[in-house]
C-alpha cells in the first residue's frame, strides 16, 4: 500500500493521534479557514504563512506543525473552500450533470482564487473528490465504461474551468485590450480591423457578418449553455454508441 503524503493524510484525517502532551490551541481546520478568509478578501497573493499565522493569532513556525509547507496549505484550501456537491433526486443523468457543471462553474466565479489552484492541484481531498464522485455515479447505468465515465467527468470538469476563467479575466478588465473593448460588439469591432482575410478566411468573415454585433458583454448564459450541450449531447451520443 502506498504510504499517504502528509498533506492527504491531514486532509482525510489519517495521521497518527498524538496520546501525550497538551492539547493543540490549533487544527488544520481553523489555519486553512483563516487562510480562505484571506483569499476572498484580499486574493490568493495574500496568502502566506506569515499573514495566516497572524489571523489565528500564533508565530508563523506554530502552523508547520499541521502544514509542512505553504504548497500544502494551497492544496487543503483548494479542497476545503468546495461546498457539498448537489443532491442527485430524481434527476436523470444529463440533467444533473448540467447542473453539476454549472455549480461548479459558479463556485470558481465566486472564488476566483481557486482557478489558479483548481489548475495545479489534483484533486485529492474529500470534498472534490465527493463531486467526482457524485458525477460518476450519475453516469452509472448508462452502459458507459470506468475510463468512458471518468473522462466525461474530466471534461465537464475542464470546461467549467476554462469558462470561469475566460469569464473571470475577461470581465476583471485588467488587461488593455479589455480596458478598451468592454464588450463582445467592441471586440468583434477590433478583430474586423486587424484580421486579414487572406490570413484569417473564417474567423474574418464571421467578424465580418457581425456575429458579436449584438452581444451585450463578453460571454453570456447562451454561450456558456451551447458548449454545456454540446459536450453533453456527446456524451449522450457515446452512450448510444452500440458496443463495438
Amino acid at each position: 500500500m502506498a504510504e499517504l503524503p502528509p498533506v492527504v493524510a491531514r486532509m482525510w484525517d489519517r495521521e497518527p493521534t498524538a496520546r501525550r502532551g497538551p492539547r493543540p490551541r490549533l487544527d488544520l481546520a481553523t489555519i486553512t479557514t483563516a487562510a480562505i478568509e484571506i483569499a476572498d478578501t484580499e486574493g490568493l497573493a495574500a496568502v502566506s504563512m506569515s499573514n495566516v499565522a497572524a489571523q489565528v493569532g500564533v508565530a508563523p513556525m506554530a502552523l508547520y506543525r499541521y502544514v509542512g509547507s505553504k504548497d500544502e496549505l494551497l492544496t487543503v484550501m483548494a479542497d476545503s473552500a468546495v461546498p457539498p456537491p448537489p443532491e442527485r433526486e430524481n434527476l436523470s443523468w444529463r440533467a444533473y450533470l448540467a447542473t453539476w457543471t454549472r455549480l461548479t462553474r459558479d463556485l470558481l466565479l465566486s472564488r476566483p482564487w481557486l482557478l489558479d489552484l483548481r489548475q495545479s492541484t489534483p484533486p485529492m481531498g474529500p470534498r472534490r473528490l465527493l463531486w467526482l464522485d457524485r458525477a460518476l455515479d450519475a453516469l452509472s447505468g448508462t452502459g458507459l465504461d470506468d475510463g468512458q465515465k471518468f473522462n466525461a467527468a474530466t471534461v465537464l470538469t475542464g470546461y467549467a474551468l476554462t469558462d470561469a476563467t475566460l469569464t473571470h479575466s475577461l470581465g476583471a478588465g485588467g488587461k488593455e485590450l479589455a480596458a478598451r473593448a468592454k464588450g463582445a460588439t467592441e471586440y468583434g469591432e477590433i478583430l474586423t480591423e486587424v484580421l486579414d482575410p487572406a490570413t484569417y478566411p473564417a474567423l474574418s468573415a464571421m467578424m465580418r457578418s457581425g456575429l458579436l454585433r449584438d452581444s451585450t458583454g463578453w460571454t453570456e448564459d447562451a454561450d456558456f449553455r451551447f458548449g454545456l450541450d454540446l459536450l453533453l449531447d456527446g456524451i449522450e451520443a457515446l452512450i448510444a454508441r452500440p458496443a463495438r
